[in-house]
């Protein structure tokens, strides 16, 4: 198959990719030591349009809220030629840092621990390479920086909102995520469905409190909140097609009361995830259904608030499968390994249900620099030389359709 992948551009990417690494490796400290919350990226929106101006690059800032943008095109394109998206995103998450490194967060209690300040500083020197190379694109080249992916209801959302898809249209759309589970030098894909939508789930159940040597008296909400989270279970094991990925999980169950106190309200906080957009519907009235069945037949109450999160990703089995076949072909067959589905989610999702998408793994891991810790752990790193493997994945992505 043709990637366009002629060997002056392999040759290209190659060298400015070596050239860039310690540029780009410069890039990832500063935003690393600089993290901002989702949707409060403002440093970093003006330090990414800063680098891409001094490219040359005209740049768009403050889309969705701390986003941008910037397109790359050569002398053989038009105006209306339609374009290739390239994302990133920008938000760190709000962890305190535990690396002993020189470039560790300076703001406390926020820390990069998912990797989005790798995305960025990969992205920003692909976009060097690119426009380097803007004459052999067959297409123009969208940047979309993104803020908030971090954060319901995602920045992509936003993005998409503010009109990222058009002007020029983008018609693919490519994104890279770190991967602490694959050693560096590796990357990672997945044709068809690959991650969850995920929704966010607040119970508050209103009972009636009193002594604890007199339970008759009372309305326990402990008690009903036990039996909600027995009982939701249900929902998933015998109403969802046992094909079809699904979890319901509560990580919060709160009810302050004492030993001989029985408290008046409890509070459940639980995640939805799957991967069926006409189940995630009928499943979320479920949950909201069952909890007030429940407290209601004890003699309380339940008010459930559904956060919406994102749907779930698709990846097009197309344009996966030529970015695939292109890195085996940069990177050798045996470095580009083959993903199964995940149930943890991305915002990368909603341009997946806009346009064909590739969103693809970057091996960050090396267990001999004890570099082993998963994103949103306060100890994630990456080995510095996946920068330099992102910016070539990156830069390979216009070319290999």
């Amino acid at each position: 198959m043709d990637f366009r992948m002629t060997d002056y551009v392999k040759d290209i990417i190659t060298s400015r990719s070596e050239e860039l690494f310690k540029k780009v490796k410069g890039y990832r400290e500063h935003i690393h030591a600089n993290p901002e919350l989702s949707y409060e990226e403002y440093e970093t929106m003006e330090f990414v349009a800063t680098k891409l101006e001094e490219i040359g690059l005209s740049v768009n800032r403050g889309v969705g809220k701390t986003g941008v943008t910037a397109l790359i095109s050569g002398d053989q394109h038009s105006q209306d030629d339609e374009a290739i998206g390239l994302r990133a995103d920008l938000d760190a998450l709000p962890i305190t840092e535990e690396n002993d490194v020189h470039y560790i967060s300076k703001v406390k209690g926020v820390m990069h621990a998912c990797g989005h300040d790798v995305h960025t500083s990969v992205l920003l020197g692909a976009a060097e390479i690119l426009f380097e190379l803007r004459n052999e694109l067959p297409q123009p080249v969208k940047l979309v920086f993104q803020p908030g992916e971090e954060k319901n209801p995602g920045g992509a959302s936003y993005m998409i909102a503010d009109g990222v898809l058009a002007d020029p249209k983008i018609n693919k759309m490519y994104a890279l995520h770190v991967f602490p589970d694959m050693p560096v030098g590796h990357v990672g894909f997945k044709e068809g469905i690959y991650m969850a939508s995920c929704d966010e789930i607040y119970i508050t159940i209103q009972g009636k409190g009193g002594h604890g040597a007199t339970p008759h008296n009372c309305v326990d909400p402990i008690m009903i909140g036990s039996n909600i989270i027995q009982n939701m279970q249900q929902i998933v094991s015998r109403k969802c097609d046992p094909k079809t990925p699904c979890v319901l999980s509560f990580g919060h169950f709160e009810a302050i009361g004492a030993t001989n106190i029985i408290p008046s309200q409890a509070h459940l906080k639980g995640t939805f995830r799957t991967m069926n957009e006409h189940w995630r519907s009928k499943a979320l009235k479920l949950i909201e259904s069952t909890a007030k069945q429940i407290a209601q037949a004890s003699g309380g109450d339940a008010e459930v608030v559904i956060s919406k999160g994102y749907p779930y990703l698709e990846n097009d089995p197309v344009v996966t499968s030529n970015m695939k076949l292109a890195a085996q072909e940069f990177l050798g067959s045996k470095n580009v390994e083959e993903l199964p589905i995940r149930l943890t989610a991305e915002d990368f999702s909603f341009y997946s249900q806009e346009v064909p998408v590739c969103f693809f793994r970057l091996g960050v891991r090396n267990e001999e620099k004890g570099i082993v810790f998963g994103v949103h752990h306060p100890k994630f790193n990456i080995d510095d030389n996946a920068l330099k493997i992102g910016m070539q994945m990156m830069s390979l992505a216009p070319f290999s359709n």
